[in-house]
């Protein structure tokens, strides 16, 4: 027996409202989640990845998990908080024979800490950022035996922005956070 016209069609308009109303919610699904995507990139756009100092344990990844070739954070000195001492805990290593610039006596890898003489017993500490790679060993040495004028920062001019930056995904207490540009740099103490 064959159905006729007005049979068929109760069934056909019910499959059509279905798939009518399918499409309606994945639209809409699909425009909620592009608003918050785009919500999230707006957001992000005037952020940047900083270090916090209080947070930051100096352990030596962000020397090595930054995507450039020399990492972007560098050592920074706080010069109002040095007391510009002649036995520097970043600038020289602990137990050391003789009080002299040997590469084997200091603190820093690859020479970055520069110490020139201001008067008896005093010494200005200067980083050289073209040669500082942010392994953070000056660091970790003014803070266990000076007054921590040193500290990591991620360099504004030299950092890419990654979203997903790779220091901060390894940091192991979560010193690196986004930031709104509005916000200077964190100062240690």
């Amino acid at each position: 027996m064959e159905k006729n016209e007005s049979e068929k069609s109760p069934i056909a308009r019910r499959k059509f409202l279905r798939i009518l109303g399918s499409a309606a919610a994945g639209g809409t699904i699909l425009a909620f989640s592009g608003g918050l995507v785009r919500k999230v990139k707006e957001q992000e756009a005037g952020r940047y990845w900083q270090i916090d100092p209080a947070k930051c344990t100096q352990c030596g990844r962000c020397e090595t998990h930054c995507v450039l070739p020399v990492s972007a954070v560098k050592c920074i000195h706080a010069n109002k908080v040095c007391g510009y001492c002649d036995l520097c805990g970043g600038y020289y290593r602990t137990n050391v024979k003789e009080l002299n610039t040997a590469a084997e006596n200091l603190m820093c890898p690859t020479g970055a800490i520069e110490r020139q003489f201001v008067e008896d017993p005093y010494f200005e500490y200067t980083i050289n950022e073209s040669l500082c790679n942010g392994c953070g060993k000056c660091v970790k040495g003014c803070s266990s035996f000076g007054n921590g004028s040193l500290y990591l920062q991620v360099k504004r001019d030299l950092c890419k922005d990654c979203n997903e930056c790779k220091i901060s995904t390894v940091c192991p207490s979560g010193a690196i956070t986004r930031i709104p540009t509005g916000i200077a740099y964190k100062l240690k103490g």
